[in-house]
């Protein structure tokens, strides 16, 4: 078998191992809201909380693992360390969280909650995202095309997750469990790269230091891809945090609201798996700094759209616009850092920019969303988040960097 036939056979295996891990993320985050406000009985402002310490404990998995990962570069301890974390999603909220809940203050149980979601969550997603980008590099495969695996995941989690849901709430954790050992197999047994191509990722070998990560902090482009995510991603995120409970009031019946909503993220999902196929091709052609000020605008459009919806079938149309965004903002990101920063450093600052700024912002906003929607309402906090975002999104296209065509151009940190 020749080396292209290697790494085209190479390739089948990352998408399962994206649909696994996204499952978790996608059915986590889809119905966790629902289940802090109906079985554990929290109120807004604790379930914000439980948000608040995924981002801030972010502020630290983040950069130690983005600059475990650019040490590590293709060694998968740490990509096994957080999946088996996740395997442990379900015995967590069964025999953990309500136990804890009924016998000690509810803030404390928020605070343990979201220390171990961001583990998982929260900082896992750049160990398991930085390490297939390398190895779409290594074997010559488009990342947005085994990231189509992660959007099937976001429909069967959305489609099942509304069913397991209605029929045991608790279920919706315990499949994340399997879930995340099925990940595990997959890395274990399945995910290989091609050898002879390794030392494309490791810049002939020569391993980051502490020098190289503190010289990324004095480039400027860095810190306005940082804010582009704090305003833009950070404040798309808090917004589906409690998006649910809002979607809610436009039914007579929760069941009722439960049942569209997830048909409707099936729908989105189905939507962002399709975008997926020419979308790297879509990006090449139009360049990844256009993607992202194009996803920038676009979340304006949703949050915005949605603060002013007169009926629900008007916010489904908004929420379908997802499923454009998504396959926008993850193909940019990756081919974005790939063309404009030093590739060593890539995990550092896939995990730094992409990542631990932006929870900087959703640990602001979460917390400070939960009062806001109590107090004046969903549509009067949306409004305000659509204008965030929009206003970042036009300071990004006036000082954002475009990519290098040749990535051999790239400085050298």
């Amino acid at each position: 078998m020749n080396t292209k036939t290697e790494e085209k056979g190479m390739f089948w295996s990352f998408p399962v191992s994206h649909f696994s891990y996204f499952f978790i993320w996608a059915i986590v985050n889809g119905y966790l809201t629902l289940w802090l406000e109906q079985v554990a009985h929290l109120n807004g402002s604790q379930a914000g909380i439980i948000f608040s310490m995924m981002a801030v404990m972010s502020l630290i998995f983040q950069p130690m693992f983005g600059y475990f990962s650019d040490r590590l570069v293709m060694k998968k301890t740490l990509v096994f360390i957080i999946l088996l974390a996740g395997a442990l999603i379900g015995p967590f909220f069964q025999w953990v969280f309500l136990p804890l809940l009924a016998s000690t203050n509810a803030m404390v149980v928020a605070i343990v909650t979201g220390i171990y979601l961001s583990f998982v969550l929260n900082g896992g997603v750049s160990v398991i995202e930085q390490y297939i980008q390398r190895a779409s590099v290594i074997n010559k495969f488009e990342f947005g095309h085994s990231r189509i695996g992660g959007s099937i995941a976001g429909a069967v989690a959305s489609f099942l997750g509304g069913r397991l849901f209605l029929w045991q709430p608790s279920a919706i954790f315990w499949a994340a469990s399997v879930s995340a050992l099925l990940a595990f197999i997959m890395f274990l047994f399945f995910d290989k790269v091609a050898d002879n191509n390794v030392d494309v990722t490791t810049a002939d070998n020569e391993k980051v230091n502490m020098k190289d990560v503190m010289a990324l902090f004095k480039v400027r482009n860095f810190w306005i891809l940082g804010i582009f995510y704090m305003g833009a991603s950070a404040l798309y995120d808090v917004f589906d945090q409690q998006f649910v409970i809002f979607f809610q009031t436009f039914f007579h019946h929760v069941s009722q609201a439960t049942t569209v909503y997830s048909n409707t993220v099936t729908v989105q999902m189905f939507i962002e798996m399709i975008l997926m196929i020419p979308m790297p091709y879509i990006i090449n052609k139009i360049g990844a700094r256009n993607g992202l000020l194009i996803y920038g605008f676009i979340t304006a459009l949703r949050i915005i759209g949605t603060a002013l919806a007169p009926n629900w079938i008007f916010i489904v149309v908004l929420r379908l616009l997802a499923g454009f965004e998504m396959p926008l903002v993850l193909v940019s990101i990756m081919k974005y850092i790939g063309l404009t920063f030093d590739n060593r450093l890539y995990a550092t600052v896939y995990a730094l920019a992409a990542n631990f700024m932006k929870q900087v912002s959703v640990f602001i906003f979460s917390a400070l969303a939960g009062t806001m929607y109590d107090n004046i309402g969903f549509q009067h906090t949306y409004l305000i988040m659509g204008s965030v975002v929009l206003v970042i999104t036009i300071i990004a296209t006036i000082f954002l960097d475009k990519e290098h065509k040749d990535p051999t151009t790239i400085p050298r940190m």
